[in-house]
């Protein structure tokens, strides 16, 4: 059923595949998934593994159990993700796109860093830097109003940078590595979370006289390369009722 290449369990093979249907909307809200029975004979597993790949996606909030009837997709907006999540996504898969995103509203320019860009670029305030945004979507709507802000020297080297156009060819850190030989060897990221502003509510293509209470989730990235240099400082800003959610596994 599943390519088994990866190193990943089996239940977390399972799991992913059924992650990878609901988010992306081929399993639409209302869906009931196989049942234990039926996932240990379609994937070959115990029914203990199938239990625990249906449990995963429990916690996860995707599904719910529904006693006689069997498992359920819910209808929830995926989370978001930061820049650092996008660059880890696009090295595995190509694409840092998240499952069922698609990216639009695609502006670049060279503008006077303001000053917390100076600060994460290491830069003075005021220099040219260049700034590239998008939206990212899902079937529920916006995800998040992603920016990166680019020292103005790379756009010397890579023109494209300052096209307002989706890139063709890799990531900008992937471009910029290619120009100059030098790899992303470390990041910093942040996450926190603000009320939106009026202009924030633009950028989320909401109503400024109107913005909403809830606060929102805010994630930042600053890229570094073998030599020391700030190549890339991102700003991704969370859309309404979005949230941030990252995984990792614990040693037992």
């Amino acid at each position: 059923m599943s390519d088994r290449a990866d190193n990943r369990a089996p239940y977390a093979q399972i799991a992913a595949h059924y992650t990878e249907l609901i988010t992306s909307g081929q399993l639409e809200p209302g869906s009931l998934l196989p049942s234990i029975k039926n996932l240990s004979q379609e994937w070959n597993v115990s029914t203990a593994t199938a239990e625990k790949a249906l449990r995963k996606l429990r916690n996860e909030g995707l599904v719910r159990g529904i006693h006689g009837i069997g498992t359920e997709v819910l209808d929830r907006p995926s989370p978001m993700s930061s820049g650092s999540q996008r660059q880890d996504r696009g090295r595995r898969s190509g694409s840092s796109w998240g499952s069922g995103e698609r990216s639009d509203s695609h502006q670049a320019s060279a503008v006077p860093a303001p000053a917390d860009v100076a600060q994460a670029l290491d830069i003075k305030p005021g220099s040219k830097v260049i700034r590239r945004s998008r939206v990212y979507r899902d079937r529920h709507g916006i995800v998040a109003h992603s920016t990166s802000w680019i020292p103005a020297e790379y756009g010397r080297m890579i023109p494209q940078l300052m096209k307002s156009d989706r890139l063709s060819g890799g990531t900008s850190l992937q471009l910029i590595t290619q120009a100059t030989g030098r790899p992303i060897t470390h990041r910093i990221d942040t996450a926190s979370a603000r009320l939106l502003t009026p202009e924030d509510a633009l950028l989320l293509e909401l109503d400024p006289a109107k913005p909403p209470a809830e606060p929102v989730v805010v994630m930042t990235a600053r890229f570094v390369d073998s030599e020391s240099n700030v190549v890339e400082y991102g700003v991704d800003l969370g859309g309404p009722g979005r949230t941030w959610r990252t995984e990792s596994e614990v040693a037992q």
